[in-house]
């Protein structure tokens, strides 16, 4: 199955899926990884309709937080603060870019990962291009319904090292 056949499968699997009470099993199943890990500066993302949201992360886990904006083709990276609208229908922050090499954890959302950290985006490369250029620890996020045996790959596509799900947090294969 190719790319955008399986964007659109995994598409229909989100529809199905309870959204809120996986963000809640994921991010339960995240926080004790996170004071084993000992990560002080973390990227999270402000979710799509049809992402998991882990929004609550900075009341839970103590750490200086950051969300990605938009910028060009790429990602600048800002420290959580206020919110504004910006392209494809994403809240971004307004603070000022700092230097993603500050950061130790990037959390990375996704349609779909595979059991070797790839994941299918929406196509756009805006992941993919940061993640190749940031030396942080990445760990992608994903209802276990949507992690694939396998996804077809590009040369250009960065995996993450870490997956996880409403069961856990566990390295890729």
């Amino acid at each position: 199955m190719d790319k955008p056949a399986l964007r659109r499968r995994a598409l229909s699997l989100w529809r199905s899926l309870d959204r809120e009470a996986l963000s809640f099993q994921v991010l339960k199943a995240l926080l004790p990884w996170l004071k084993g890990m000992g990560f002080q500066d973390i990227l999270l993302y402000h979710p799509l309709p049809h992402e998991l949201d882990l929004l609550a992360l900075p009341q839970r886990y103590p750490a200086r937080y950051y969300l990605p904006k938009v910028a060009g083709t790429g990602l600048t990276v800002h420290p959580l603060g206020p919110l504004a609208p910006g392209p494809f229908g994403l809240l971004e922050p307004t603070t000022q870019a700092v230097d993603p090499g500050v950061l130790d954890l990037v959390v990375v959302p996704g349609l779909a990962f595979d059991r070797e950290g790839y994941r299918l985006g929406h196509g756009k490369g805006y992941y993919d291009r940061f993640l190749a250029t940031v030396r942080a620890e990445k760990l992608g996020v994903i209802p276990k319904a949507l992690l694939f045996p396998c996804l077809p790959r590009d040369p250009w596509d960065a995996p993450v090292s870490f997956l996880a799900t409403e069961e856990g947090v566990h390295p890729v294969k």
